[in-house]
């Protein structure tokens, strides 16, 4: 089963959107070193995607070193590099991105949005849910 999902309202296009949650599942810990990632077919049905989609997702993360394809083993979670900057940087701006739409959507000011941010990092802290390292 594939540990993420697309949203069918984003105007990025699926390779983006696949390739996307697939790192930032790799980066968040839900998909772990050794983890196997689904196989291009299980990626395509659980997704609702053309396989040629699937494998050319399958493909890139293979290139940029997030998975690894070994005879027999199929293709599994690698141990990531040093998170780059720009990867940690564009996974994050994405998700601010979706929040400020959805705080101004509902009529948040930018105050509303820095004290929630900053309360749920103190919570999450104090339950040290994040790691030190991310």
């Amino acid at each position: 089963m594939t540990p993420f999902k697309l949203d069918p309202k984003s105007t990025q296009s699926i390779f983006d959107q696949v390739v996307f949650a697939a790192t930032k599942a790799i980066l968040g810990g839900a998909l772990k070193p050794g983890d196997g990632f689904p196989s291009v077919r299980s990626l395509a049905s659980d997704l609702k995607i053309h396989p040629n989609t699937a494998h050319k997702v399958v493909q890139h993360l293979i290139q940029e070193r997030w998975l690894i394809s070994s005879p027999g083993r199929g293709t599994t979670v690698a141990i990531p590099p040093k998170a780059r900057a720009g990867d940690r940087q564009n996974l994050l701006s994405q998700e601010v991105e979706q929040l400020v739409v959805e705080a101004k959507r509902v009529g948040a000011t930018l105050d509303d949005v820095q004290k929630s941010l900053e309360s749920h990092w103190k919570r999450l802290e104090k339950l040290k849910v994040v790691s030190d390292d991310s």
